[in-house]
């Protein structure tokens, strides 16, 4: 997703003609394949764009490009659409296969002299012109919602995405009408090449408790019946599934969803064989398996896998490339295995894998060939295999010994080169860190996560690079205005901002010379917004110097723990340098004190009870260290009936590990999307009233009344970072940015720190400023996940660009802004306070004292 502000920049990539990316990245494609593909830029000629009619030579297909008004502006069929008449279509041919992730359409505006439109269409696609295939949502949903204007741009993510050379946009409409399309696709080139794949079909795994877990693929564009041919699905959308298999990326969807899966049992010879089909004749270096392994519950990576190779249409050759895993039954994180396929040219692959347990489940197969490499540094650990049989017609010849000297001797340059570039960035970063650190004493601030990572962000521009500037460097994949400002121009006029009368959180008062913002200064507080982040990948409160005290205090205030009591039960997420595990604990009764009641801990029958482990990983370095040990003293001064508690440390030695509360009915999000509202039937799902959503509301208010007291900043409220335990006690959390399972409520910066963008503040995100005001902001969006029991994403109809986008709006305040909508159970009231925490100014939000008080008046008032 490529970002629109200062900090966030992407390089805008060229469309078809000037070159397409040249790889793609392993589980991340969806996110980073949203190029414009030459519609709108003119890559594409006009002999690649047909139709299956056109009104006039005006409104032939070529007039059919997004955002351009030539011709008579736009492509118009020669009759009105009816109602069940799918016969008309805009098609466009990429002359290769492209992975196509986003699609925008436009009606006909024509300077005013237009108002044609599509109310909804559907696509149609084919990989090699004969078969075609109508695309259909997650969901099975064929029909996407089009335009309601003729000027207005309307983009509509494709999930699951699609991989096509040839794409036909169909016009839908629910009475007789004119209609006329502009459309542009968005995506990459499908560097793998494959065409298809065959294999047997998923199936269904029943766990002890009952619940079924369906492990079919569900998006499989192919034939399928008991096996799955000449089709593409979830082993090539791009989505590598979670740890646990029983948890998924998207909403609405069962369990067992991101992955397909075959059990041991049901095959004759102990594995299970897929066959791959490419679009020529290909030189195969590796083939990348995203596999589960969870051996806690009987599912394993594969122990051995044999691929035989065929090109065209001849017979399957008899030497196979054979590949054994060093199985690891420590580690139960799902990861990728690389089978290296020692350069073989086939256009067709079959391989067989071998089952190591009861149940072997994959979510992605991607392949490596010729010259396309893959970029790996996001992707989780993978595992190496080791071939065992090697291909006898590789044999080296020995006339290309002087070429191979000559290479060897250039790669040798190349890594001298890499190392000092290394040692060099090494340098600046001890510097850029000393300045971070003068920043943030200068605005009397601590930090409790890695204070290196600042030094990634350095986009300071002298006043020579304003005119390069007004050419923003991210090429938008949605119009703006004619008035639109970039936001990072935005900054340049603060003082039309009073920043003294908002910024009263952790920072204090503003600096006069900080009420606007000089041409050489950075557009953002760039280690606030690194320092999001913790050390174990869950987010760190911000602290303010009213409470430097609790720092330079005496000794921690909670007592060793015996590492060997903690029995480790599974891993909730992880950082940069650390783990965060759900664990049962013996004996934690004599830890918890007489001083607070622990509403998620039963410690009077001394039975083993759940607790949650922030974990530091050994290898981690002296800062993360350093940052670890100070947000064990700021933790163990929190005592709050809905703040989560500290209750022990294992820091005698490595990993270092603090051990805190975990409530039994997990986190409030999970919680709420389990529930239904309403009078309990028989059958169904559990209830919950409003009266019970506005208790948890209150408990939220409460706890964060208590850190706002004490001039601390969250900076990640959110549903997903709330605990639930008996009786809708509700508990304010801190990892839930560690979680894989919420990585799409992040939005990524340069590969790196991840913001919660949907819900920050305008100024957090523009201006990098966290304070109390705006954690009062996202109380207001959780107060909406909970009232809407997190059905949805907030603004879920934006995509993260289009949020970025959004807050520009608040911050000019016309009008245009866009609010989250009032939930179904929601009162006037509860909406109106929503409405009053998301106020453009931070003097004229309420304060977690009036929310706390306003909340507990419209309980007695029931």
């Amino acid at each position: 997703m490529s970002p629109i502000c200062a900090v966030f920049q992407h390089k805008s990539q060229p469309g078809r003609g000037e070159g397409m990316p040249a790889q793609r990245p392993t589980g991340l494609i969806a996110a980073v394949c949203r190029y414009p593909l030459g519609m709108s830029g003119g890559h594409i000629p006009d002999e690649d764009i047909s139709a299956s009619s056109q009104w006039s030579e005006s409104t032939a297909a070529k007039y059919g490009r997004l955002d351009s008004e030539d011709g008579d502006g736009a492509w118009c069929p020669e009759i009105p659409v009816e109602p069940d008449d799918l016969k008309e279509f805009l098609q466009i041919d990429l002359h290769a296969l492209h992975f196509i992730t986003l699609v925008g359409t436009q009606g006909r505006h024509a300077g005013g002299h237009g108002n044609e439109f599509a109310p909804m269409y559907k696509i149609n696609y084919s990989r090699d012109g004969t078969r075609w295939i109508s695309w259909r949502n997650r969901h099975g949903k064929q029909v996407l919602d089009g335009n309601t204007n003729p000027y207005d741009i309307v983009l509509k993510d494709l999930e699951p995405p699609l991989i096509a050379r040839f794409v036909r946009f169909i016009p839908v409409t629910d009475h007789s009408m004119n209609v006329c399309l502009r459309v542009e696709l968005y995506g990459c080139v499908w560097l793998d090449g494959l065409v298809s794949y065959n294999a047997p079909a998923g199936q269904q795994l029943v766990l002890p408790g009952g619940t079924v877990i369906y492990l079919n693929d569900s998006v499989y564009d192919g034939a399928f019946g008991y096996s799955m041919t000449e089709g593409l699905g979830q082993l090539t959308d791009g989505v590598s599934g979670l740890d646990d298999f029983t948890q998924t990326h998207e909403y609405h969807v069962w369990p067992g969803y991101d992955y397909v899966g075959w059990r041991n049992e049901s095959t004759a010879g102990g594995y299970v064989e897929i066959t791959f089909e490419f679009d020529r004749i290909r030189n195969f270096t590796a083939m990348k398996v995203h596999c589960n392994n969870m051996f806690a519950k009987g599912v394993k990576i594969f122990k051995e896998v044999q691929c035989y190779f065929r090109s065209d249409t001849s017979e399957w050759e008899p030497s196979a490339v054979s590949s054994v895993l060093v199985l690891d039954d420590v580690n139960p994180s799902a990861r990728f295995v690389t089978v290296p396929l020692l350069h073989r040219m086939a256009s067709a692959i079959k391989c067989q894998y071998y089952f190591a347990d009861a149940w072997m489940m994959f979510s992605e197969i991607t392949f490596q060939s010729d010259a396309a490499m893959y970029n790996n540094s996001m992707a989780p650990p993978e595992v190496s295999v080791v071939p065992t049989t090697y291909d006898p017609t590789l044999k080296v010849d020995d006339s290309n010994t002087r070429i191979l000297i000559g290479c060897l001797v250039a790669i040798i340059f190349i890594l001298v080169a890499i190392i000092v570039i290394i040692l060099w960035r090494q340098f600046w970063q001890k510097m850029l860190e000393k300045a971070s650190r003068r920043m943030l004493d200068d605005e009397m601030t601590v930090s409790l996560s890695l204070p290196s990572e600042s030094s990634m962000f350095n986009h300071n521009r002298s006043s020579s690079s304003s005119e390069q500037e007004s050419s923003s460097t991210y090429d938008r994949i949605f119009p703006l205005g004619p008035d639109y400002q970039e936001p990072s121009r935005l900054i340049r006029k603060l003082p039309e901002f009073t920043p003294g009368e908002e910024d009263t959180g952790c920072s204090g008062p503003v600096k006069p010379s900080q009420a606007s913002v000089p041409e050489g200064v950075p557009h953002y507080a760039e280690a606030d917004i690194v320092n999001l982040q913790g050390v174990t990948g869950g987010n760190t409160y911000s602290v303010p110097a009213l409470t430097m005290d609790l720092l330079s205090g005496k000794d921690v205030a909670v007592e060793e723990f015996p590492r060997k009591l903690l029995t480790f039960k599974e891993k909730l997420g992880e950082g940069q340098f650390g783990e965060v595990h759900l664990c049962e604990v013996e004996g934690m009764e004599k830890f918890t004190g007489k001083d607070f009641a622990l509403e998620g801990l039963d410690t009077s029958s001394n039975r083993p009870v759940l607790v949650a482990v922030k974990m530091l990983r050994a290898d981690a370095n002296k800062n993360a260290r350093n940052d670890f040990l100070k947000e064990i003293k700021i933790m163990s001064r929190l005592k709050d009936p809905n703040i989560i508690r500290l209750l022990a440390v294992c820091i005698t030695d490595d990993p270092l590990c603090m051990i805190t509360e975990y409530m039994e009915n997990g986190d409030l999000n999970q919680f709420l999307s389990r529930q239904q509202a309403g009078t309990p039937l028989a059958g169904n799902m559990p209830t919950i009233s409003y009266s019970d959503l506005r208790f948890m509301a209150t408990q939220i208010a409460s706890g964060m009344k208590y850190l706002s007291s004490l001039n601390f900043v969250h900076r990640d409220l959110a549903t997903r970072n709330c605990l639930v335990g008996k009786q809708y006690t509700i508990k304010i959390a801190d990892f839930g940015m560690s979680r894989n399972l919420y990585s799409g409520d992040y939005y990524r910066i340069q590969g790196r720190a991840v913001l919660p963008i949907r819900w920050m503040s305008w100024e957090s995100i523009l201006l990098g400023k966290f304070t109390t005001a705006s954690d009062v902001w996202a109380f207001g969006v959780t107060l909406w996940e909970t009232f809407t029991l997190c059905r949805e994403q907030p603004y879920s109809q934006l995509s993260d660009e289009q949020v970025i986008e959004n807050t520009g709006e608040f911050f000019r305040d016309q009008g245009r802004q866009t609010y989250l909508p009032q939930p179904a159970l929601c009162p006037d009231s509860v909406y109106k306070l929503m409405l009053s925490c998301w106020r453009r100014d931070t003097k004229d939000r309420p304060s977690f004292q009036d929310i706390h008080r306003l909340l507990q008046e419209s309980a007695s008032e029931e």
